[in-house]
């Protein structure tokens, strides 16, 4: 942001009276969205979930401000998340802000911090995802009424099936999510479960009892400040050497943001791309140079593809069969979870009192 702040201005008002490129002047041709049909959409949804938390309070937990403080964090967020988006195809979530806000104005309500966080963070994150799409329609010219449409219907459609579908295999699978031997389920469900544990976390215990005055943790906090300042480090030899652009590429959000997928999986999961793409760095820096702009993407694609391919081949030949795998070096990351209570003055049979 603040090496791209003098360009994002000038985009900004180029947008309403700069330079027309040709994909512009090309969609020129179809009519444009009408501004209320966005404005009408707003005050719908708005509305609808004002209901919902002044209605059904006592399900929904989260009082109708913090709706729309929600809102407002996520129309702070869209914009720089969309720069960070278009400009390095990385998306960082604010679910932890969200949560973390939300535990440290009411703490004890687990599903007012999952609708806080739901509503703040998914919307910011559903709107990337919708100037994405409109990217993508306005490079392949198609026309912005049609995409509008086919987004909001399919919205309709996507959010109205998979809410059946969860009831149904909830109902008619027991156990399902629980890794337990017992289970009926083949599933683990490892994103639903952190899911939960974050409500549980972040909502039911609260921020307080971990990064705060009755937390053991409080040292943490200090990494807001660093994300902080972490890019006027990075802008700072920038401006004292101009001439080396390498300094410029260097994006923090990318780095520290690359681990918010890791609750899901462990950190294990990473170290096979980082070996290949620190090997492959390496050998394009030192001998080819310009295989750099040639193969880059079609390396990400390939590497991309092949898991996706590995994903449904593994599936189809292994875990359909309620088999596994021992791969080389995933042998856990050797931290077992606790079998006795932590917390001081807690007591139990066969552990050490605190």
């Amino acid at each position: 942001m603040y090496l791209n702040g003098r360009e994002i201005l000038d985009c900004y008002r180029s947008s309403y009276k700069g330079k027309e490129d040709i994909h512009t002047r090309l969609m020129r041709r179809y009519k444009d969205i009408p501004s209320w049909w966005f404005y009408m959409l707003l005050i719908i949804t708005v509305a609808v979930s004002l209901v919902l938390c002044i209605v059904l309070n006592d399900e929904v937990q989260l009082p109708w401000w913090g709706l729309l403080f929600a809102g407002a964090m996520a129309f702070t967020f869209t914009l720089p998340i969309s720069i960070i988006t278009a400009t390095t195809n990385q998306t960082p979530g604010i679910n932890i802000i969200t949560e973390y806000v939300m535990g440290i104005m009411l703490p004890g309500r687990p599903i007012a911090n999952v609708c806080f966080k739901t509503y703040g963070y998914m919307s910011m994150a559903q709107a990337v995802s919708f100037l994405n799409d409109f990217k993508l329609g306005h490079y392949m010219k198609i026309p912005p009424r049609s995409m509008f449409l086919v987004q909001f219907i399919g919205t309709i459609l996507a959010g109205t099936v998979n809410l059946a579908v969860a009831h149904w295999l909830l109902n008619s699978i027991k156990n399902m999510c629980v890794d337990d031997p017992h289970s009926d389920s083949p599933w683990t469900c490892p994103n639903d479960r952190v899911f939960f544990d974050a409500s549980v976390i972040w909502g039911l215990a609260g921020p307080k009892r971990i990064f705060g005055s009755l937390g053991n943790y409080g040292a943490m906090n200090w990494f807001f400040l660093g994300g902080a300042v972490g890019p006027v480090i990075v802008w700072v030899p920038h401006k004292a050497y101009p001439k080396q652009h390498w300094i410029r590429l260097i994006n923090l959000p990318v780095l520290l943001g690359a681990t918010g997928l890791m609750p899901p999986a462990t950190a294990l999961n990473y170290n096979s791309w980082i070996i290949v793409g620190t090997i492959f760095n390496f050998f394009v820096f030192r001998y080819r140079k310009n295989w750099w702009q040639r193969y880059n993407y079609i390396l990400s694609a390939a590497m991309d593809a092949g898991v996706a391919f590995m994903a449904v081949l593994l599936y189809l030949s292994v875990g359909m069969e309620n088999k596994s795998l021992t791969w080389w070096g995933a042998n856990g990351e050797h931290c077992d979870l606790a079998t006795c209570p932590t917390a001081k003055g807690i007591a139990v049979d066969g552990c050490p009192v605190n």
